[in-house]
């Protein structure tokens, strides 16, 4: 057995804002993927797969069964074919590791379940993303849904608030383009849990709460509508103040040898960094009018672009 392949995903904007109801785009990213399939050789990886499988279909047989019905004989029955998760997938690089693993368990398991070819109503949008966030936070003890189901639809997502998501188009990507969005490998993974715990914690005080409803969250909504409307222009402008207002206040999600290279790209205009995902590590995500000039500012670290202007 082995079942179909379901991709990465970047979230381009939206992270922290989308806990608060701002607007979000998540996008599939080819570039790496998982399945399940069966071991037909046992090696240490597919060992440490198959046990964390085990553990993770005992909190599963925790969810109620109106949220979630899953063929537990068939799965049973893969678990003793040492069923594994073979996966190119980084864990705690902020690319949705987990909810690649969450979206192929709901695709092989479901039962009455959603299918991502059939009409896809908001209410089944919804319906899907509760059901991803119930089966995900066993590994984020909080989870949005929102990877597993863009990983599971394999649709760029936009999210206008947590109870309002649709499909959409990208712009076309200009192959010839001197622009790019690109990854930078921090070198380090990151865990998604203690950075949401720390912005928890931080959204109890009232200066942060603000900057986050009334800055933040208006310069990521912007942020949306530049990119999916095309506008460069205003979408570099609007890159900036948003990488600055993330350097101020979101610091400690910011790996700390990484702070002099993104005042850097904002003094010199080369690039803009953001956070991918939570934080703490795994990849960053960069923005440059100019690639070519990036990279040569960006020399020696390992870069993936993601999207050419």
């Amino acid at each position: 057995m082995k079942g179909p392949l379901f991709f990465a995903k970047i979230l381009l904007f939206g992270e922290y804002g989308i806990i608060k109801d701002s607007k979000g785009l998540s996008i599939p990213y080819n570039f790496f993927s998982g399945t399940l399939q069966c071991a037909e050789e046992e090696t240490e990886v597919t060992q440490a797969s198959h046990k964390s499988l085990c553990d993770y279909t005992q909190y599963l047989r925790g969810l109620p069964e109106d949220l979630l019905r899953l063929e537990w004989g068939a799965m049973q029955a893969d678990l003793d074919r040492k069923l594994y998760f073979d996966s190119s997938i980084p864990q705690g690089y902020g690319v949705g590791s987990s909810g690649a693993l969450v979206a192929a368990f709901y695709d092989r398991y479901a039962l009455d379940k959603i299918a991502p070819q059939c009409a896809l109503t908001p209410q089944k949008l919804v319906q899907l993303k509760s059901i991803f966030a119930a089966m995900e936070s066993y590994f984020h003890r909080q989870s949005s849904g929102l990877d597993p189901l863009n990983s599971y639809l394999s649709l760029p997502l936009l999210i206008h608030s947590k109870d309002k998501i649709e499909p959409t188009g990208l712009p076309q990507q200009n192959a010839q383009g001197k622009g790019a969005v690109f990854l930078l490998d921090s070198g380090s993974s990151g865990e998604t849990a203690p950075m949401v715990s720390l912005f928890m914690e931080n959204m109890k005080e009232e200066g942060f709460s603000k900057m986050i409803r009334d800055d933040f969250a208006q310069m990521t909504d912007h942020c949306v509508e530049n990119f999916l409307k095309g506008n460069i222009k205003s979408l570099f402008g609007n890159m900036k103040s948003l990488s600055a207002l993330v350097l101020k206040y979101f610091k400690p999600m910011i790996p700390a040898q990484f702070h002099g290279l993104w005042k850097k790209g904002l003094e010199t205009n080369t690039y803009y960094l953001k956070l991918c995902g939570s934080g703490g590590g795994g990849y960053l995500l960069g923005f440059a009018k100019d690639f070519k000039a990036a990279q040569k500012a960006l020399q020696g670290y390992r870069l993936e672009v993601v999207h050419y202007f």
